[in-house]
């Protein structure tokens, strides 16, 4: 009888493959929670998108890599939620001319329905992306 036959070791088999698949399928969904804008459409931001996360019960937001900072003096990162109010978050530029590409949202943001470039030097909105649908 040949040994993969056996019934011991079929069900060893059956075992393993199952442990595999009990961690690989909520790893596989971990990313479930993603969501994405839409393009930035403005004055001065037209390319990119943002996308929300949420990892370790906090929120996440990340510029897209086509994503092209305004050449404007002081571009924030700003969010309105669901109601309407505006948080205004981090420099877009850190030092060296870097992009803040991802930030994690203070815990009084409780959810995201757009997202803003902000410049506060001339108190103008740059540019904005918008979810289908707010995001928690």
């Amino acid at each position: 009888m040949s040994s993969l036959r056996h019934p011991s070791v079929l069900l060893r088999l059956s075992a393993a493959i199952l442990a595999v698949a009990l961690v690989a399928v909520p790893a596989a969904f971990a990313n479930m929670h993603e969501h994405m804008t839409n393009t930035f459409k403005g004055v001065k931001v037209n390319a990119g998108t943002v996308t929300h996360s949420t990892e370790n019960g906090k929120m996440h937001l990340t510029l897209s890599d086509d994503f092209v900072p305004p050449d404007t003096p002081d571009p924030h990162w700003q969010v309105v939620d669901s109601k309407g109010n505006v948080f205004m978050l981090q420099r877009l530029m850190i030092k060296e001319n870097k992009v803040n590409k991802s930030i994690t949202l203070p815990a009084d943001v409780k959810d995201v329905a757009r997202v803003q470039i902000w410049c506060a030097f001339a108190e103008t909105l740059l540019g904005e992306a918008s979810f289908p649908k707010p995001v928690r």
